[in-house]
């Protein structure tokens, strides 16, 4: 009993021990790698401005860190120096402003900005004083072919809508297809509704196909050729008429030459009625006038039997 007792605060310890041991083992996931992020590319685009204002579209397909220079010839004031800044959107870039020298005849100005998503792109503007300003005009690749009147399809019927781009722009990732129903953009899902859509997809070109169209498929669809850059849209009008439209028009120049002839034909009736009147008299009575010519009509027949006699 005594030598039991005497090896139980070892028996303690030994647990202790292996009760650590364990635990050492056991801590949690093990976090994972940093995943280092790629650099962004570096582009710059430079334009030479010859005037006091000027418009340039530049078109990206992913994310970069973009080098605008304003090259400006200046005006005939040659002033030595002029105040420079930029805006994004039509909003002054809060400490962007600077001193802009005039070196070799002309003033220079440039700034990098990020551009990472749909959210960076827009109009970036550089400004010389109140002298002259060049506008960037930053986009993903904008599809091309854009339909000013609306596809006209009949119910009951299939219509196929159809955005493309240029082949000598990037070509997109993929594309999507958008319905606007009144609030927003709602995405079209051919796997959810592969009774009513099909999507074809061929590199700078896509096609929708709507099935058995209604009143209800009335309406804007959104063409979007995705980039990582961001999504460019174009859009289509569908209008789905009834088979009887086409002929309101028709229908409606019938009812009119209908109402015209009538009218004539009244007015031709009621004008001869009135002409016999006048020709008979106030006072005659269509009997007797009748009754008279039979008469006449007799005596005259009369006179040509005894000629003949």
């Amino acid at each position: 009993m005594t030598a039991s007792l005497k090896q139980l605060p070892i028996q303690i310890l030994l647990i202790m021990a292996s009760c650590r041991h364990i635990s050492s083992k056991t801590v949690g996931p093990t976090t994972p790698p940093l995943v280092p992020i790629n650099p962004l590319q570096m582009d710059t685009r430079s334009v030479v401005l010859k005037g006091e204002n000027k418009a340039e579209r530049v078109e990206l397909q992913n994310p970069v860190n973009l080098s605008l220079e304003c090259i400006w010839t200046g005006n005939q004031k040659k002033q030595l120096n002029i105040t420079g800044y930029w805006r994004k959107d039509g909003v002054e870039i809060q400490d962007s402003r600077v001193t802009v020298n005039l070196e070799n005849q002309q003033y220079k100005l440039k700034q990098t900005f990020s551009i990472v998503n749909q959210e960076s792109l827009g109009n970036y503007t550089c400004v010389f004083g109140n002298e002259a300003e060049l506008e960037f005009i930053l986009s993903a690749p904008q599809v091309g072919e854009k339909r000013d009147k609306p596809v006209v399809s009949y119910v009951g019927d299939f219509v196929v809508l159809t955005c493309k781009m240029e082949e000598t722009k990037p070509k997109p990732n993929t594309w999507n297809w958008y319905k606007n129903n009144g609030t927003h953009k709602e995405e079209i899902s051919e796997a959810t509704e592969p009774h009513r859509y099909l999507i074809s997809n061929d590199n700078w070109k896509t096609k929708l196909k709507v099935k058995n169209v209604s009143e209800a498929d009335s309406g804007l669809y959104y063409c979007g050729a995705v980039y990582n850059i961001s999504t460019s849209m174009s859009s289509v009008e569908l209008k789905v008429i009834t088979i009887m439209e086409p002929l309101k028009p028709f229908l409606s120049i019938l009812v009119e030459v209908v109402i015209l002839v009538a009218a004539i034909l009244i007015y031709e009736r009621s004008h001869a009625k009135k002409k016999e009147t006048e020709a008979n008299g106030p006072n005659s009575d269509p009997k007797n006038t009748q009754s008279q010519g039979e008469d006449n009509a007799a005596e005259e027949n009369a006179s040509v039997r005894q000629r003949k006699a």
